[in-house]
């Protein structure tokens, strides 16, 4: 279980081809001009839609349609059980590239089955209607975890495509630990399909259902997985006590969890750290103590040009944002920015605005803006 809080500073280490001594980085001045849209029960995801309508998920299981403009919350309805509590419930959303074609969105949950509870992907058709809100139709599951198990978390589930409409899910581990090594499991993954959930061609490993979907393994709990404009992929992840990584996802590579980590055992069991084994892909940077890492984009807009390329992380732990400087195959920390709560998602708009979602009951959608 994570221990989450939120504390003045925290110890930052960077890769840079060796090991650097830690450095310290204190909170700074907030920039952004804050405007409240709307809150939310438990608000877990939002996506936009092209008429610049925002999707919010909500752990329960609703999932909510708002105007930014107007204010006004409606509902889309077809959303299918979600297995709530913990970490679990209704997680993610996003639409196809060509949603203005097939309107297709595709959503991520906890569902419940024999032996426990998993991960599962679904797509649908989003139906709107005329009063602000709207339906799920033809919702089919493209994808599960391969096992259900105990417990209520480290389900991660979150989702993204790349402009060749390639689907890629981030799936936790499940607190199960060796299932992330395991080429049966796709526990403890990086996951890459078709936008029908089948495997995708040119994956690195062959075999099996599962073995097939696998783009990378060793991983713990990645809730943030985002592209740069190099086309390369990031991923932000929860380590133990101690030890959240920012990695860049390599094709094949193997990162380890967790048989190595920047961090140790809630029971202070020590792990071997990333320099022990080089064989395993070693994190960009990581964090100890941890921010508790809950989302993450590489900002691409104009608003802040000064981040362009930055990788923009939302914390719960450290209760705002933290922003990371990429410098070819380096990142450090550059900023962390306090917002005052717990922090579940960070977004981008078309304009370059960024827009978060604040965690737990009552938790509201900011839009931010230079001040």
């Amino acid at each position: 279980m994570r221990f989450e809080f939120s504390a003045t500073y925290y110890a930052l280490a960077l890769v840079t081809g060796a090991w650097a001594a830690p450095s310290v980085t204190p909170r700074q001045a907030n920039p952004f001009q804050t405007a409240a849209i709307t809150d939310f029960a438990e608000p877990w995801a939002l996506a936009f839609l092209p008429d610049n309508r925002i999707l919010v998920t909500e752990k329960a299981g609703q999932l909510r349609l708002v105007d930014p403009v107007t204010k006004a919350k409606g509902t889309i309805s077809g959303v299918p059980s979600v297995r709530y509590g913990g970490q679990g419930g209704f997680g993610d959303v996003a639409l196809h590239p060509r949603f203005s074609e097939n309107s297709l969105v595709y959503i991520s949950y906890a569902e419940a089955g024999t032996g426990g509870s998993g991960a599962a992907v679904a797509r649908a058709r989003l139906v709107l209607n005329t009063s602000g809100g709207g339906a799920l139709q033809n919702v089919e599951v493209i994808w599960r975890q391969s096992q259900k198990v105990n417990g209520d978390g480290h389900f991660a589930h979150r989702i993204l495509f790349d402009s060749n409409s390639t689907l890629w899910i981030s799936s936790g581990e499940r607190q199960q630990f060796d299932p992330a090594q395991s080429m049966t499991s796709n526990l403890g993954k990086i996951i890459r399909l078709n936008d029908d959930g089948t495997a995708a061609a040119g994956n690195p490993f062959t075999g099996g259902t599962v073995q097939s979907q696998i783009w990378a393994l060793g991983i713990r709990n990645p809730l943030g997985i985002d592209w740069d404009e190099q086309g390369r992929l990031w991923e932000v992840e929860m380590g133990p006590m101690g030890g959240d990584e920012l990695n860049l996802i390599e094709k094949g590579g193997n990162y380890g969890w967790p048989i190595v980590s920047q961090g140790n055992h809630y029971d202070g069991r020590q792990i071997p750290k990333h320099n022990t084994r080089p064989e395993f892909v070693a994190p960009k940077a990581f964090w100890n103590p941890v921010i508790s890492p809950s989302s993450l984009i590489i900002y691409k807009g104009n608003l802040f040009p000064n981040w362009k390329g930055n990788a923009i992380i939302s914390a719960l732990g450290a209760q705002g944002l933290v922003r990371v400087e990429i410098s070819g195959n380096t990142a450090r920390e550059a900023q962390r920015i306090g917002l005052g709560r717990r922090i579940r998602c960070v977004r981008q708009s078309a304009d370059g605005a960024l827009w978060v979602l604040e965690d737990g009951a009552g938790g509201r959608l900011l839009k931010l803006t230079p001040r």
